[in-house]
């Protein structure tokens, strides 16, 4: 064949590739309402929480060295940020199967002549290309289409890893400051009691009181030393959490600065706005990554409804072939050859089939955790709006009757030592000033992190301030071709 023929054949083999039977995707309608139940309290104009940089919705410094420390030593995150280089190597991998591999190529043999008989030596050397499956029925195609989904769908993977671990790293640091306060209440008020204690055993001695009134006293006290002691145990324990998600040794004067600080001297969270439920679709890297999840699956169809019709695969080569290993770069010992060939599959114990159906069942698995996904979405952000909305409402009206209490002990202990009223009416109102004090660091910590876990399921947390984020945007796009 001629050298001129190699071009034509492969130009036009080129050009008759690029059908494709990928099936037409049409993605479910949302599987969910057109409105969140607490829309009222949504705020309108205002921007939304994925287009903020975390570093802007938590504005504590010391949380942001924190959070920047996690995303720097967090080994999840490192794994899914490696899964991402592990997927686009595997992109590109399947992408180099729709052109040709070319490599150069010698071997000698020696074999019978079939004219005289006698044993000849055979050397060649030159250019070759191995057989090269030409893609007539898109099967390489679809393949490609699909391990770029992949990619895609673990691009948002490490997006979501992130927002996850923020949310975590956030919430654990104000476990941690909630634990601090209620460690200041208990040892104010197992001070109070040990000082209670002394002047009730005082009075018994003096037999102005009972030793009920001493046991009682003496029990309240145990009470809360015991609470001390599970709230320290309680810290210890919120304190490792937090280190294994920063990856390491938190730096000392982070943790000293929590000391006699309390949740309400924290600086604010910002606010941000719930939005539609069909904003969810393009701000929850989850929700993105289950979509790309089912393009993936919806391209390996493709793939497997091409495995039914002829493979048609191209070989050829150019060289230098002669039985003088002397002689064999001479010009008389130019050689080329293309070899096209063609392969039907007519029986395969039903292989082809069995692939066709195990691909249109992993896109129906697909289809349904993407409209999965779109759910659970929605009831996270719902529970959230939900609980903004009642948790303000619950810490407003604890802290009025944390007023209350708190003038019921002071009458109760004028009483008490005025002979007014009986020792058990000072012991219950102890005993309710300190269990309120305590509920209402608790809801405060509540609405703290139901404004964290509300930035979190509305896509906020992955974006980082402008300039760095379209640093990644242009380095990605670069990166995948």
């Amino acid at each position: 064949m001629n050298k001129t023929l190699l071009p034509i054949a492969l130009a036009s083999a080129l050009l008759a590739s690029g059908c494709s039977f990928i099936p037409q995707l049409d993605r479910p309608a949302l599987p969910v309402a057109e409105q969140f139940p607490a829309a009222a309290s949504q705020t309108a104009g205002s921007v939304a929480a994925a287009d903020i940089p975390w570093q802007q919705f938590f504005t504590d410094p010391r949380l942001q060295q924190v959070i920047q420390l996690a995303l720097d030593n967090n080994r999840d995150l490192r794994v899914a940020v490696l899964n991402i280089d592990k997927a686009r190597a595997q992109y590109q991998i399947q992408r180099s199967a729709q052109f040709p591999e070319i490599g150069v190529a010698g071997s000698g043999s020696r074999q019978p002549s079939t004219v005289t008989g006698q044993y000849v030596n055979m050397y060649t050397a030159g250019l070759t290309m191995p057989s090269w499956e030409i893609d007539f029925w898109g099967r390489i195609g679809s393949l490609k289409e699909q391990a770029l989904a992949q990619y895609l769908a673990t691009e948002e993977g490490r997006k979501a890893a992130q927002i996850s671990l923020i949310s975590n790293v956030a919430n654990t640091w104000l476990n941690l400051q909630a634990d601090e306060e209620l460690m200041s209440i208990s040892r104010r008020t197992l001070g109070t009691r040990e000082q209670s204690i002394k002047l009730t055993k005082l009075r018994l001695d003096a037999g102005v009181t009972s030793e009920l009134d001493f046991r009682q006293a003496q029990s309240l006290t145990e009470s809360a030393r015991a609470t001390r002691a599970q709230q320290t145990r309680q810290r210890e324990l919120d304190a490792n959490a937090l280190t294994q998600l920063v990856g390491q040794s938190l730096p000392g004067e982070l943790l000293s600065g929590m000391q006699g600080k309390k949740l309400a001297d924290l600086p604010p969270l910002a606010d941000v706005p719930a939005g539609l439920p069909s904003d969810l679709l393009l701000r929850r890297p989850d929700v993105r990554q289950a979509e790309q999840s089912m393009i993936a699956a919806n391209a390996s169809i493709g793939a497997a409804r091409a495995a039914f019709f002829p493979n048609i695969s191209l070989t050829a080569s150019a060289g230098f072939v002669n039985p003088e290993l002397s002689d064999l770069f001479s010009s008389g010992s130019k050689y080329f050859s293309i070899a096209p060939s063609l392969y039907l599959p007519i029986f395969n114990a039903g292989r082809n089939r069995a692939n066709l159906q195990v691909a249109e069942a992993n896109q129906k698995i697909a289809v349904a955790q993407y409209e999965q996904s779109i759910q659970a979405a929605f009831r996270e952000t719902s529970d959230a709006l939900v609980s903004r909305q009642t948790l303000q409402e619950q810490l407003q009206a604890q802290a009025r009757q944390l007023e209350a209490e708190q003038v019921r002990y002071k009458l109760s202990d004028l009483r008490y030592t005025n002979g007014v009223a009986s020792y058990l009416d000072l012991l219950d109102a102890q005993r309710s000033l300190f269990a309120l004090e305590q509920s209402v660091v608790q809801v405060r910590l509540q609405q703290l992190q139901n404004q964290v876990n509300l930035y979190k399921v509305l896509g906020g947390g992955w974006t980082e301030p402008a300039t760095s984020s379209n640093a990644a945007t242009t380095n990605s796009a670069t990166t995948v071709q």
